[in-house]
């Protein structure tokens, strides 16, 4: 079973404490590669990958613990783009 194959409610836990152990202090520089890397496997495509990047950055400048990333890349993932795609694929018949 790979990241990008679990069900959405257990990304949301992995999510949010891959965020929590990013709160921990004087871990930055070894939470973040870790953090980016987590990124682009728990959530697939170019988007994965620009979040990859952001919590990599996030992590690695100090006093910017405080962003969930990962939970906000979920809410992203599953509540914004879901409506889109949801828009996207209703077709009008008259």
């Amino acid at each position: 079973m790979t990241l990008n194959t679990i069900s959405k409610q257990k990304k949301l836990v992995l999510s949010i404490i891959f965020d929590a152990i990013g709160m921990i202090p004087f871990i930055d520089i070894v939470w973040a590669p870790v953090s980016g890397f987590l990124m682009t496997r728990l959530y697939k495509g170019n988007t994965g990958k620009l979040a990859g990047i952001f919590s990599f950055i996030e992590e690695i400048i100090p006093g910017t613990d405080f962003i969930p990333t990962f939970t906000l890349m979920w809410i992203y993932t599953y509540v914004f783009s879901s409506e889109k795609k949801a828009e996207e694929t209703i077709i009008d018949i008259n």
